[in-house]
């Protein structure tokens, strides 16, 4: 007996001239269902405990164009990571670019962090919680987290240096603290306060060390 094609990729039987014609989605919004249903799946529940089972029914795809367009689950993940970078810097410079003031531009960083764990979805960070399930078995995933971090710490620097630190890599490194401490409190506490909190942390790191 044939297998029945899923929902998406369902073949319309408009019958011409006796052959039925059959719809398939293009290569580009098939990857985009793919993608979709990975990064809300795998932010869910985490990208261990989620099957490319799963995924093809939350695409609704077939198996098989599930890996012709993605070869391994890793190659998914990649592009999950490479995603949520983007999504994470995207919404990151809308609040930073907001503001004129240096010293306001690195306190966006945390009305950024309050926003970002007031969305009912929120789950903390991907790039920790995908570094901590497969450090040990993905090493390419690992870097791909750790390198996501240093360009965080690496805007932190620079925004420091506009502000005219003394040290901006000392103060980046303070923020981070802060930043990364918010972020999985506030995943932990179903909360935004934690951001909040730290805000007001930076605020007087900044008070004290900016001139």
């Amino acid at each position: 007996m044939a297998k029945s094609a899923t929902a998406s990729e369902a073949k319309t039987a408009t019958k011409t001239g006796g052959k039925t014609s059959r719809t398939r989605l293009d290569d580009e919004t098939a990857q985009q269902q793919i993608l979709s249903a990975a990064d809300r799946l795998f932010y869910e529940r985490g990208v261990q405990a989620v099957g490319m089972d799963a995924i093809r029914d939350a695409a609704g795809v077939s198996l098989k164009r599930l890996y012709q367009l993605f070869p391994s689950k890793e190659h998914l993940i990649e592009a999950y990571l490479r995603h949520r970078d983007a999504l994470w810097q995207s919404m990151l410079d809308e609040h930073v670019d907001a503001r004129t003031d240096p010293r306001e531009r690195i306190l966006a960083v945390f009305d950024f962090l309050r926003d970002w764990s007031s969305q009912p979805d929120y789950r903390g960070c991907a790039f920790i919680r995908t570094f901590n399930e497969l450090r040990a078995t993905s090493p390419h995933i690992a870097e791909m987290a750790t390198h996501h971090k240093d360009g965080f710490r690496a805007e932190l620097v620079e925004l420091a240096r506009e502000a005219g630190a003394d040290a901006p890599e000392q103060l980046a490194d303070q923020l981070i603290l802060l930043s990364e401490g918010a972020i999985t409190r506030c995943a932990m506490a179903g909360s935004s306060a934690p951001a909040t909190r730290a805000r007001e942390a930076a605020a007087a790191i900044l008070d004290a060390t900016l001139n």
